[in-house]
């Protein structure tokens, strides 16, 4: 019997609006919508639960979206050379700002290591080679050698501010792309800060991004023990680490989102645009045609060689 893929609707919800009063259908999954008749912010309420649980924390718009839509076309034209010629004149079109739901998460990290330290020290040694004029001489030169030595210890660090994605809509590689956020700026949550805007609630479920928080936090003490590490060098690093404390809030975080469309047959590309600090990240679209040349050329300059040392 053959498979039948099933497609699951997202559920609506109705909204009164509080201005005029007039009976409105949102997706369940936005916080924020606007009245399309009077054109008022509405904010959703809803009663917090386990995995969309009322935000803690919110940063403001910075960025307005004639900026955000200029940066976008500068980040266009200085994409790399092998960037798809439609794709570099294609005109952004902004889908929406959003408030970005996503976990700020904070703990105490207790690692166990060790590694192999390397601790440079120079030997002169002698030699013996041919001179210039064919006669057998004796030479002396420095030379560096590494010593290594086994190394075992106990760090503990706080890691804070580590942000991970809520929303499906966005993947956690996609937010690290547009980060840092300026979280100086981060302001207790009330409705007033969302009013006026689309905001996502989250669709990530905790657990999912308490794993993808542990995993970036790891990471995280992994790199600082690369730079913790004594001596000129060091390799074999392993190391195991215990997180506790842990603190882990809902902020909404601001993003522009942009759809580039440069072909009819292929889907949009996602263009994101920080809010507060203007950087821009997305995936670009390589011509095949443009690697194609680069490869053709290089493999003719490679027989070129071949052939001139063959004729040698």
């Amino acid at each position: 019997m053959p498979a039948v893929e099933v497609t699951t609707e997202p559920e609506l919800q109705e909204i009164a609006c509080q201005s005029c009063g007039a009976a409105l259908t949102g997706l369940s999954g936005m916080l924020a919508t606007i009245c399309p008749y009077c054109a008022s912010p509405s904010v959703i309420q809803r009663p917090p639960s386990k995995n969309r649980p009322t935000p803690t924390f919110a940063i403001g718009f910075v960025v307005d979206q004639d900026r955000a839509t200029e940066l976008v076309k500068q980040w266009i034209g200085r994409s790399h050379w092998f960037a798809r010629s439609d794709f570099k004149r294609a005109a952004p079109d902004c889908t929406r700002g959003v408030y970005l739901p996503a976990y700020l998460y904070g703990a105490v990290a207790d690692t166990q290591y060790s590694a192999s330290i390397g601790e440079n020290y120079t030997e002169t040694e002698t030699y013996t080679t041919t001179d210039s004029k064919g006669k057998r001489v004796t030479r002396t030169r420095t030379v560096t050698k590494t010593e290594w030595r086994s190394l075992e210890g106990h760090h503990s660090c706080y890691v804070l501010d580590v942000i991970v994605t809520a929303s499906q809509g966005t993947d956690n590689e996609s937010l690290e792309a547009i980060e840092p956020f300026d979280l100086r700026a981060l302001r207790r949550y009330s409705p007033s800060i969302i009013t006026g805007w689309l905001a996502e609630l989250p669709s990530k479920d905790q657990a999912t991004c308490f794993q993808l928080a542990h995993g970036e936090t790891v990471a995280k003490v992994g790199a600082q023990l690369k730079h913790f590490m004594p001596g000129d060098s060091h390799r074999n690093l392993q190391h195991r680490t215990q997180l506790s404390r842990e603190v882990i809030d809902l902020t909404l975080l601001p993003i522009w989102c942009f759809a580039i469309r440069y072909d009819d047959s292929q889907p949009p590309v996602q263009i994101l645009v920080n809010g507060q600090t203007g950087r821009v990240a997305g995936s670009v679209p390589t011509s095949t045609t443009k690697v194609a040349i680069v490869v053709g050329a290089v493999l003719l300059f490679i027989a070129f060689i071949v052939l001139l040392f063959a004729l040698q």
